[in-house]
């Protein structure tokens, strides 16, 4: 590490192109397989100036150059998990993270380069890490509940797949949205029990239902069983939302949504919104994972990127306990320069 940092001030740009190659390396795991047109849209670039490390991969055996595609080899995969802690502390990501770890009282805190809210390639990235972090707290026998919405179903999307079989049971942490069934816990949970080898359980319930509705569906055995599976859940993944957005997503009435607006309502997760000291100021009635059950997780994972998502990951760490987070630099430094605002 001393030595390539000694060598940047000698040679500023062979940081420059060392950056460079590993963003386009990278850029085609992420998309793999993806042909040489398609991978210059994604880096803004053209095919010409990607004509030389294209071909320099490939003699180095770090990529595939087949019909539908480019794809890293597991020389090229191996290679880039070696370099990301390299890059992480060129790019000051390593710090960073620790300034994170540090404001939000969170134990582990991975920050990907980029803000998906102007990339649409960095939410492949927030999933790529997310799936190497969920698979750093998987040890079989174990339970894993995961909720719905697009970011949970990028991780699923970019998690290795395990070629045995393993004892992973996957649960939907909640019911469903009435969205898109792709974006539903209960696909996502298949997905993910898929790749991990495992198996997964369903959850036929909506996810926003009136108090006497949920009383009923409580009592029932088969209700019951499976909320408490959920609850004695050994890993959470979930993202977080913003409050206002996800309010929306859920179709709640005007007068809840002026409700959460008067009460500063700024994120939301697992049906709870808070505001921006983390106090819960709405419920919704669900049946499922409480926020009371996640002081006996073992692992807690949120999952967020983007900058209008610092606000929401902020109050989210003072409402419960999260061990992991997965990010981006532009919710990161969105919550940094609020914390700095605090203190003055």
């Amino acid at each position: 590490m001393d030595l390539l940092q000694a060598s940047q001030r000698l040679v500023p740009e062979l940081a420059q192109k060392f950056r460079s190659r590993y963003r386009v390396l990278q850029r085609i795991f992420l998309h793999q397989p993806i042909g040489r047109r398609s991978l210059a849209q994604v880096l803004g670039t053209t095919e010409r100036i990607l004509r030389a490390d294209v071909e320099l991969f490939k003699e180095q055996g770090l990529i595939d150059v087949g019909p539908i595609g480019m794809s890293v080899t597991d020389a090229g995969e191996i290679l880039l998990a070696d370099l990301d802690k390299v890059i992480r502390k060129l790019d000051g990501r390593r710090e960073l993270e620790q300034q994170l770890a540090t404001v939000l009282a969170i134990s582990r805190v991975t920050v990907v380069p980029g803000d998906c809210e102007q990339d649409d390639a960095v939410m492949r990235d927030i999933g790529h890490a997310a799936a190497q972090m969920l698979q750093g707290y998987i040890v079989p026998p174990c339970t894993v509940a995961v909720t719905g919405g697009s970011t949970m179903a990028t991780l699923a999307e970019m998690m290795p797949r395990v070629i045995s079989t393993q004892q992973v049971e996957v649960l939907p942490a909640r019911g469903g949205l009435g969205e898109r069934v792709e974006l539903l816990a209960n696909t996502i949970a298949s997905q993910l029990a898929d790749k991990l080898g495992g198996t997964y359980r369903m959850f036929h319930v909506p996810e926003s239902l009136s108090k006497a509705t949920v009383e009923r569906l409580s009592k029932e055995p088969v209700i019951q069983e499976m909320a408490e599976r959920i609850r004695r859940a050994d890993i959470v993944v979930h993202g977080i939302g913003d409050a206002l957005t996800m309010a929306l997503r859920r179709q709640l009435d005007d007068d809840t949504v002026a409700i959460l607006q008067s009460s500063g309502a700024v994120a939301e997760a697992f049906g709870y919104y808070f505001d921006a000291q983390g106090a819960i100021v709405y419920t919704m009635n669900t049946v499922g994972m409480r926020l009371e059950d996640l002081a006996e997780i073992d692992a807690v994972i949120a999952v967020a990127g983007g900058r209008a998502k610092g606000a929401a990951i902020r109050a989210a760490s003072r409402a419960y306990q999260i061990d992991a987070l997965v990010t981006d630099e532009g919710a990161a430094r969105a919550i940094l320069e609020f914390a700095d605002v605090g203190t003055h």
